[in-house]
């Protein structure tokens, strides 16, 4: 991943990241009320060696007192000196239990000792560090003295600091366990959105697509909710942005596949509902518009959409063509006032992939790249059903369409190898569903890269018939 792409990943996973940092700050405030207050007292000892006043008995006398004052701070927290502090103060504890509250340290190359004790209850944890003390200097002094009559201790401890009330609890603290639970928050939210990002397997946006395939990506189709209300965005909004979107791909197909003579494409996906047959229907339009002799022809033989996206009538169509029922002049009907006709489906066949690999579609296919322009073949999706693989073997091209957040990446991949294992060539992609919004928003001026060179051969273009071209209507002989 490069470093845009987790931007992106933050500016997708924001929500998630705030969430967990909220929910963190909330769990650490909760903590910091839930606990109780401890409070702490601390008092000093200074060790002094008892000694001649020379400066060699001074230096020595130092030089001890500092050694043993690690010794005395390990005797703070055993029984010898606690249990005294228990009976005095009577805390109704063990020695063990005391012990826990009680630390003693010292800092380096010094010759004084710091007793501290953490309690509930700030009065008792000062009483108690007090009498820790003066258990400590009588324990000492005991230790130390010799066994001898008359004799003292070479040691002196005397008290460098008492033990204070203190005013203010020094656990818990509630800035800082703020601020770690955010830390901690902030740290899980992310490491969600990684791993979110990580396990992702849908296409989200173009460089998805560029990832998994080298083919070109001709366009982008932008989302839009009410498609299903007006699947035919050039022809009832043709100033919109997607309807332009759909012109800029009919811009990048006049540049593709530029040795081919025949302009005829199957234009398929993955799955259902990733919106090929309305891609289909408005590249037809675009093209239709820009002065091409276009033919839509509806080879989805199992679900049939063309004839109600266009308002045509699709009773009788390709099957009935295919099977000899019907005349390919008595079921093409011109759609619009530009050279747009279409090819319903006819009826559901119970042998779509026959009809379509048989030789009469192979000859159908050869007078319609002779009689128009551009032929645009709406077929099923390849993984569920074989159809589209092998018209676009006969056709020579193919188009997939890739729907943006529905299309899986291994589903792309079964596609593609779909078409080359029957070694129907792709002539490229289009995104459809594309957000307009967020860190996936696709830009209108994103796409146009124009993938190819030169001019395309456009062949003959045969005479008008003398029929009506009114929506509906036939085409006569």
């Amino acid at each position: 991943m490069e470093l845009r792409d987790y931007i992106r990943m933050l500016r997708k996973s924001w929500v998630l990241i705030v969430l967990c940092t909220l929910v963190a700050v909330g769990a650490a405030s909760a903590l910091s009320i839930l606990q109780t207050p401890q409070y702490s007292a601390t008092s000093k000892v200074f060790v002094s060696i008892q000694s001649s006043g020379s400066t060699a008995d001074l230096a020595q006398g130092n030089n001890f007192s500092v050694a043993r004052v690690k010794t005395y701070s390990a005797l703070v927290t055993t029984p010898i000196v606690l249990l005294p502090v228990v009976a005095a103060l009577d805390l109704g504890v063990t020695a063990e239990e005391l012990a826990t509250k009680v630390t003693a340290s010292s800092q380096l190359e010094t010759s004084i000792i710091e007793v501290t004790v953490t309690d509930t209850d700030p009065v008792r944890a000062a009483d108690t560090a007090n009498a820790v003390l003066a258990s400590l200097t009588l324990v000492v002094e005991e230790i130390e003295t010799p066994d001898t009559t008359d004799a003292t201790s070479p040691v002196k401890l005397a008290r460098a600091q008492e033990a204070t009330v203190a005013t203010a609890p020094v656990s818990p603290n509630v800035p800082l366990n703020i601020a770690l639970g955010a830390l901690v928050g902030l740290a899980l939210g992310v490491g969600f959105a990684v791993l979110r990002e990580t396990l992702e397997t849908r296409i989200r946006n173009t460089r998805d697509v560029e990832q998994l395939t080298d083919l070109p990506i001709l366009g982008g189709i932008v989302f839009d909710p009410k498609a299903k209300d007006r699947p035919l965005i050039v022809h009832v909004d043709p100033r919109s942005p997607r309807a332009e979107s759909f012109r800029t791909l009919r811009t990048n197909l006049q540049y593709l596949d530029v040795g081919r003579t025949d302009r005829s494409f199957v234009i398929t996906s993955s799955i259902e509902s990733e919106g090929k047959s309305t891609t289909g229907a408005n590249l037809a339009i675009a093209l239709a518009d820009a002065g091409s002799r276009v033919l839509l022809v509806d080879a989805d033989l199992r679900r049939p959409k063309v004839a109600d996206y266009m308002d045509v009538e699709g009773a009788v169509g390709l099957t009935d063509v295919l099977i000899g029922r019907a005349d390919l002049a008595d079921v093409i009907q011109p759609w619009g006032k530009a050279q747009l006709f279409v090819l319903p489906a006819g009826h559901v066949p119970p042998n779509p992939s026959e009809l379509l690999g048989s030789t009469r579609m192979t000859q159908l296919i050869t007078e319609f790249n002779r009689a128009f322009d551009v032929v645009i073949f709406d077929s099923p999706p390849l993984l569920p059903v074989t159809d589209a693989a092998i018209l676009a073997k006969n056709v020579g091209g193919a188009l997939i369409v890739v729907a943006a957040g529905r299309t899986h990446k291994n589903q792309l991949k079964g596609a593609i190898a779909a078409l080359d294992n029957v070694g129907a060539p792709v002539s490229g992609l289009v995104l459809t569903m594309l957000p307009t919004k967020g860190p996936d928003a696709y830009g209108y001026g994103h796409y146009g890269y124009g993938y190819g060179y030169g001019d395309t051969t456009v062949p003959a273009v045969v005479p008008t018939p003398t029929a009506e071209r009114t929506r509906g209507s036939r085409v006569k002989p």
